[in-house]
């Protein structure tokens, strides 16, 4: 597949994603983690680790994805924003969210990445007070993966996933869709 064709592929995906980040990041997000004992732990496969991860080189917007993806999204005249990675109003020290747009533009277009550190009994309080919420929690090789409910998610990936995030030994990652995470790589 062209490489324009791999990015406008998740930019037709994402249609709805500046409005979702939007209403994510100024309205309710989850509130501070709770016990729920509803809640499966972790597996010991699954398990995050029990302290933070380093960033990842040098972490900006620019070196969070591929540079080839980078170097497609400005050509197409996208930029990115660059945030403060948070659940909710709390906000995960070194991380970062970037949210990928053509800001000369008032438009509802954009993708959405994200990277933190992330112990793992935070990581395990985050992921119960999502799935408290009403997300979906999925186990897997590269670690836990906590999606929206696809009825509330604006934008979808090809297999109906809306905002993901992916928690592994001791970081967590975030995107508009649970596809966009193969393009987040914390070992980078």
């Amino acid at each position: 597949m062209h490489l324009r064709a791999r990015i406008l592929a998740p930019l037709g995906v994402a249609l709805g994603v500046l409005a979702a980040t939007t209403a994510c990041s100024s309205g309710p997000r989850p509130a501070p983690a709770t016990s729920n004992p509803a809640v499966p732990a972790p597996s010991p496969s699954t398990a995050p680790a029990d302290t933070p991860a380093a960033a990842p080189g040098t972490l900006s917007c620019e070196t969070l994805i591929p540079s080839d993806t980078v170097a497609a999204l400005q050509k197409q005249g996208w930029s990115a924003m660059q945030r403060e990675f948070r659940f909710g109003p709390n906000i995960v020290p070194g991380g970062i969210e970037c949210l990928w747009a053509d800001q000369s533009v008032a438009s509802d277009h954009g993708l959405l990445y994200g990277w933190a550190p992330l112990s793992g009994s935070d990581a395990a309080a985050r992921e119960a007070q999502l799935v408290a919420s009403g997300w979906t929690r999925e186990e897997s090789d590269r670690g836990v993966y906590i999606t929206a409910d696809p009825k509330a998610s604006l934008s979808k990936d090809a297999d109906g996933y809306g905002m993901t995030y992916l928690f592994g030994p001791g970081w967590v990652t975030l995107s508009d869709t649970k596809q966009g995470l193969v393009l987040i790589d914390p070992n980078r």
